[in-house]
C-alpha cells in the first residue's frame, strides 16, 4: 500500500506560530531519494549552479534550443543551425560535438530577434573538432555570453595507435616507413578484429654484382600483403589470400630489421656475398643471390645473382644464373638470375641479377644480361616500383666492344663494360647491384646492392 500527502505550502513553525526567518532548514526527501516535479510544474527560488540538464537524444537539424538544457549535436550528415531562445537574464544554454564533426559539419548558433552573441546580432560558427560551448544571456548590451569553451576531444579510439619509422598518413590510413632497423610499437589494438590485419612491404637487402665480365647482383625478396581495409594498390606478389602471410597486431612491439645490401665483388674474379634479410613479425624476406665473377654459378636468395662469364663451359653449358624464391614463399619473394655466357675466354659475359618481377636476361656473345625487372606498388601512396637485379657486365675479349647489360627498372645497377665497375643499386629498394667489367689491371668492381625497406600500414580513423 503506498500514501500520498499532498500539501499547498510547506513552511518551518513553532507552536501554532509559523516562523519566516533567514537559516531555517526544512528537510525534502531521505538519502537516495528523487525529487520530482510534476509535468507542467516549474521551481522558483532554488537558482541554478551554472550548469544545464542535458538532453541525451543528439540534434541532427536545425532546431530552438530551450533555456537550461543542453544539447549534443550531431553533425556526420552535414551542417545545421541552432536558434537560441529569446534572451532572459541568467538564461543558459550549452551544445557539444556529438561525433567529433563540427570541424567538416559545422553547427551555427543564431540569436532570437534583436539579442546580441558577444556584443553583436550576429550568428557564431561552431567548427572545431570536439568543441562544446556554453552560453549564458547577460544583458541586451552583450546579450549572450560564452562562459565555457572547450577544445579538447577526448573520445576513446577504436582503431590501431602505433609508433615507429616515418609516419605518414593517407586517407584514413597511417603508414610508418622503416629505411633501417627500429621498433613498430602497437600501443593500443582495433576494437574490430578486421582492423588489426595490417598492411606491410618487407624487401630485404640486394645484392652486389661480382667482378671481372660478372653477373648482375640479385634484388633482395620482395613480400607484401594488403589488408581489405587500407586502400591502394598492391603489387602483384600480393599474399593477402594466403593465411600464413597475414599479420594481426596486438599490443605489443614488434622489432624491425632493415637488410643492408651486399659490397659488390673485386677487383678480380670474384664473388659477391648475398644481401641481408628484412624481417617485420612472422615475415622474412631472404637477401638477394651474389653476382658472380669466378667462373661459377650465381648465388641463389630472394632472388638469385646472374651466371659468370669467364672461361670455362662452353657457350652451350654457361655458368647458370641463381635460383630466386630461395627459400621457397608463396608468393614468389623474386626471381632466378640470368645465365652467363662464355666462347672460351673470348667474349665473356655476365648474367642479369633476378628482380620481383621478372627473370634476368641472359648474357649474349657480346652483351651482358639485363637485370630482372621490380615489382610496383602504392602502398606509401605514390605508384613506386622496387627490387630490379643487377646488369651483368662484359668482358669482350679486352677489347671494349662489349655493351652491358642494364639494370632492371627498379633500381637496379647497371653493369659495366672493360674496363669500368658496376653501377650499384638504389638506396632502400632492395635492388642489384651491376657487375664489373674486364679488369685486366684488377682494379675493375661490382656495384654495391641495394638496402632493403619496410612498410606498414593501417587504418587509424
Amino acid at each position: 500500500m503506498t500514501s500520498t500527502v499532498k500539501v499547498n505550502n510547506v513552511q518551518a513553525s513553532d507552536g501554532g506560530n509559523i516562523i519566516n526567518q533567514c537559516g531555517t532548514n526544512i528537510t525534502i526527501g531521505a538519502s537516495g531519494d528523487t525529487i520530482a516535479l510534476a509535468s507542467g510544474a516549474s521551481q522558483t527560488g532554488f537558482g541554478r549552479t551554472g550548469t544545464v540538464d542535458w538532453d541525451t537524444t543528439p540534434k541532427t537539424a536545425t532546431f530552438t534550443a530551450v533555456s537550461g538544457d543542453g544539447f549534443f549535436c550531431n553533425t556526420e550528415s552535414g551542417g545545421f543551425t541552432v536558434n537560441l531562445p529569446a534572451g532572459v537574464a541568467g538564461a543558459i544554454v550549452s551544445l557539444a560535438d556529438y561525433a567529433g564533426t563540427w570541424q567538416t559539419g559545422n553547427l551555427v548558433v543564431s540569436p532570437n530577434g534583436t539579442d546580441k552573441i558577444g556584443g553583436s546580432n550576429a550568428s557564431v560558427t561552431l567548427n572545431t573538432e570536439g568543441q562544446s560551448v556554453t552560453f549564458v544571456f547577460v544583458d541586451s548590451t552583450q546579450g549572450w555570453v560564452n562562459v565555457q569553451d572547450s577544445t579538447s576531444n577526448e573520445r576513446g579510439n577504436p582503431f590501431i595507435e602505433a609508433t615507429g619509422g616515418t609516419i605518414t598518413t593517407s586517407g584514413n590510413d597511417k603508414i610508418h616507413t622503416f629505411t633501417g632497423p627500429g621498433t613498430f610499437t602497437v600501443c593500443q589494438a582495433a576494437a574490430c578484429a578486421a582492423n588489426n590485419v595490417v598492411s606491410y612491404m618487407v624487401i630485404a637487402g640486394g645484392s652486389g654484382g661480382g667482378s671481372y665480365g660478372a653477373g648482375g647482383g640479385g634484388a633482395g625478396g620482395y613480400r607484401e600483403v594488403k589488408s581489405p581495409v587500407t586502400p591502394y594498390t598492391a603489387s602483384p606478389l600480393d599474399g593477402y589470400p594466403s593465411a600464413p602471410n597475414r599479420i594481426t597486431v596486438s599490443a605489443t612491439n614488434f622489432p624491425i630489421t632493415v637488410g643492408a645490401g651486399s659490397s659488390g665483388a673485386g677487383p678480380g674474379r670474384a664473388n659477391a656475398s648475398n644481401g641481408s634479410p628484412s624481417i617485420f613479425s612472422t615475415i622474412t624476406s631472404a637477401g638477394g643471390g651474389g653476382g658472380v665473377g669466378n667462373i661459377t654459378a650465381g648465388l641463389a636468395g630472394g632472388s638469385g645473382g646472374g651466371g659468370s662469364g669467364g672461361a670455362g663451359p662452353s657457350t652451350s653449358n654457361p655458368h647458370p644464373g641463381g635460383a630466386g624464391n630461395t627459400p621457397p614463399v608463396s608468393p614468389a619473394q623474386g626471381n632466378n638470375g640470368g645465365n652467363g655466357w662464355d666462347a672460351q675466354s673470348v667474349n665473356t659475359n655476365g648474367g642479369g641479377g633476378g628482380g620481383a618481377g621478372a627473370v634476368g636476361s641472359n648474357a649474349a656473345s657480346a652483351t651482358g644480361g639485363n637485370g630482372g625487372a621490380g615489382t610496383a606498388s602504392s602502398i606509401n601512396t605514390t605508384p613506386t616500383t622496387r627490387a630490379g637485379g643487377g646488369g651483368g657486365g662484359t668482358d669482350n675479349g679486352g677489347s671494349g666492344g662489349g655493351t652491358a647489360g642494364t639494370g632492371g627498372p627498379g633500381g637496379g645497377g647497371n653493369g659495366a663494360n672493360n674496363p669500368g665497375n658496376g653501377s650499384a643499386g638504389t638506396v632502400n629498394t632492395g635492388s642489384g647491384g651491376g657487375g664489373g667489367g674486364y679488369s685486366g689491371p684488377g682494379t675493375s668492381i661490382g656495384g654495391n646492392g641495394g638496402s632493403g625497406l619496410v612498410i606498414i600500414r593501417y587504418k587509424f580513423q
